[in-house]
């Protein structure tokens, strides 16, 4: 059985007076959890004084971003080596935002990739399609696009380390919604995909997580589902109350 991973994306949001108070409130309210991964991704300036808020706890860190390159002259960047330095053991790539506000590539994703697996960050690899990508039949080509581009080159090895995310972009701060049958489809694509690139014991083994406007609301029925492994969480990992209900889902 596949164990639950679930994962708060901060965004662009919180300070960080209000960042500590919501790890603490996340760190008692999370004791005693111990049978799924819970993850928090504050914006790059709070990642310090959040890993030392969650020393002992289960809940883990992550970077909302990283590059590839292990130092030199870019400005604004992050490094794979400057996020473990501040308690993180995972990162996010390839998250819609960055892909189609920031314009980051299939190819660029899968050296951010890389780069994270030789520095052992574990990666939580976003993938999904735009409204109008689904509304002309394409999810199925671009999501597999996402997959064979970002993974090339990586081993079964590594891959046993990452966690896939797909994220419906049309789903995300749009009011429509995925039905937990329309994410499970996709996840289930996604993992016959993987299990054509690799092996079937692989694929099975792969948690493949949603994040499209996850909500205490949404959370159980997405959970039920066979395919849906747990999620990645905006909005609602912003206030202690929503996130621990859906980090302590039925």
């Amino acid at each position: 059985m596949r164990r639950p991973f679930i994962g708060g994306n901060w965004k662009m949001y919180l300070d960080r007076e209000s960042g500590i108070e919501l790890a603490r409130a996340l760190v008692t309210g999370a004791a005693g959890v111990r049978d799924r991964d819970i993850l928090i991704c504050p914006a790059f300036p709070l990642l310090s004084d959040i890993g030392r808020e969650l020393a002992g706890s289960s809940i883990r860190l992550g970077a909302q971003n990283v590059y590839f390159e292990k130092e030199g002259a870019f400005t604004g960047e992050v490094s794979t080596e400057m996020i473990k330095s501040c308690g993180c053991t995972h990162v996010i790539i390839g998250h819609s935002e960055r892909r189609h506000i920031f314009g980051e590539s299939n190819d660029l994703l899968q050296k951010k990739l890389i780069a994270a697996l030789e520095a052992e960050v574990a990666p939580v690899f976003c993938v999904g399609e735009l409204l109008e990508q689904r509304e002309e039949g394409k999810t199925e080509r671009v999501v597999e696009e996402q997959i064979t581009t970002g993974l090339a080159g990586i081993g079964q090895e590594d891959l046993e380390k990452i966690v896939v995310a797909y994220e419906p972009v049309w789903a995300i701060g749009t009011g429509k919604t995925a039905t937990p049958e329309d994410a499970n489809s996709v996840h289930s694509l996604i993992r016959s995909m993987i299990s054509a690139q690799y092996s079937s014991r692989v694929a099975e083994n792969l948690r493949i997580i949603y994040g499209g406007s996850v909500k205490p609301d949404n959370i159980d029925g997405l959970m039920a589902m066979a395919h849906i492994d747990g999620a990645l969480v905006g909005g609602a990992s912003l206030k202690a109350d929503s996130f621990l209900r859906i980090v302590k889902y039925i």
